[in-house]
C-alpha cells in the first residue's frame, strides 16, 4: 500500500527558504564582500593571486614568504602603478620588468624576500638605496616608520618622487644622487636595501647601518653570478654576512669622481 503525502508543498517551500538563506549568507559572508578581491577591482584580484601563487608558496628550495606584513604589504600596493603603461599587463607577473634608462623593476617574489629579510617594523627608520621606480620604497612605507631613498639617475628619481606623492607615500623621502655615500644626515638606520650590484658592499652603507640592524644587498659582477647578502651588524659593530641566493640585478652606477671628470675634459680637449 502506498502511503501519500498530506503535505505535498511543504518540501517546495523547504527549498525556496534553502536558497533564501543562501543568498543572505553570501551577502554577510566577507569573503564575498564588495571588498573582496574576487568582488572588487580585478588588479586587486591579480595582486592577491600574486602573493597566493608566487610569492606565499613553498617551491623546492626557494625560500616561503611568511611575514604577515610583508604579504598584506605586497598585497595593498598597486605594482602597476610604478610601471611604465606599455608593460602593465606584466605588472603582476613573477619577474623584473623595465622601468627605462637602463633600469628594471625588481620581480615581486625578491622584493617581498628583501624586505622579509629586514625584519622591519613600525617603528623603523629605512635607507634604500636604488628607488627606480619606488615600488621597493612603497613596499616598506607600508610597514616602516620613515623611508629615504636615494637615485642616481635624476630623471627616475623625479618621477618616482611625484608617483609616491600622488600615491599618498608621506612618508618617504627620495633624493637624486650617489647612493655609495647613503645618506648621511639621517644615520644610523635600522635597515638599509639596496637594488643594484656594486662589485663590493659600499663602506659609508656600513657606517650608517644601526647596531643591530640588518642590510640586504646583492653584490657582484656583471655577467656572473651575483649573491644576495644579508649582512648583521652586532652590538660591538662586527658583521655577520649569510649568503641568501644567487641573483641577477643591474648594476650599480656611481657618479663619476672629479679625477675621471678631470680626464674626460682632457680628451675633450
Amino acid at each position: 500500500m502506498h502511503t501519500r503525502n498530506r503535505f505535498p508543498a511543504y518540501g517546495a517551500i523547504a527549498a525556496v527558504l534553502a536558497c533564501l538563506a543562501m543568498g543572505l549568507f553570501a551577502l554577510w559572508n566577507p569573503s564575498h564582500s564588495a571588498d573582496s578581491p574576487a568582488a572588487g577591482d580585478p588588479l586587486e584580484a591579480r595582486r592577491e593571486r600574486m602573493v597566493r601563487e608566487d610569492i606565499a608558496p613553498y617551491f623546492g628550495d626557494r625560500r616561503r614568504i611568511k611575514d604577515k606584513q610583508v604579504l598584506e604589504s605586497m598585497r595593498t600596493v598597486p605594482r602597476h602603478e610604478f610601471i611604465p603603461k606599455s608593460q602593465r599587463h606584466e605588472a603582476y607577473s613573477d619577474h623584473p620588468v623595465r622601468i627605462g634608462s637602463g633600469q628594471t623593476i625588481s620581480q615581486p617574489y625578491i622584493v617581498a624576500l628583501m624586505t622579509e629579510l629586514a625584519q622591519v617594523g613600525q617603528d623603523d627608520i629605512v635607507l634604500e638605496v636604488g628607488t627606480g621606480s619606488g615600488y621597493q620604497a612603497a613596499i616598506l612605507a607600508e610597514i616602516v616608520k620613515k623611508v629615504y631613498t636615494i637615485e642616481i639617475i635624476e630623471k627616475l628619481a623625479k618621477e618616482a618622487d611625484e608617483r609616491l606623492k600622488r600615491l599618498g607615500y608621506d612618508n618617504i623621502a627620495v633624493k637624486a644622487g650617489d647612493g655609495f655615500a647613503g645618506w648621511e644626515e639621517h644615520a644610523p638606520f635600522d635597515a638599509i636595501l639596496v637594488t643594484a650590484a656594486p662589485t663590493y658592499i659600499p663602506p659609508p652603507l656600513i657606517e650608517q647601518l644601526k647596531p643591530g640592524g640588518r642590510m640586504v644587498i646583492p653584490v657582484g659582477f656583471q655577467g656572473e653570478v651575483q649573491h644576495l647578502l644579508l649582512i648583521e651588524k652586532q652590538e660591538d659593530g662586527s658583521l655577520i654576512k649569510q649568503n641568501v641566493l644567487p641573483v641577477y640585478f643591474v648594476p650599480f652606477i656611481r657618479e663619476p669622481r672629479e679625477e675621471e671628470r678631470e680626464e674626460e675634459r682632457g680628451e675633450e680637449e
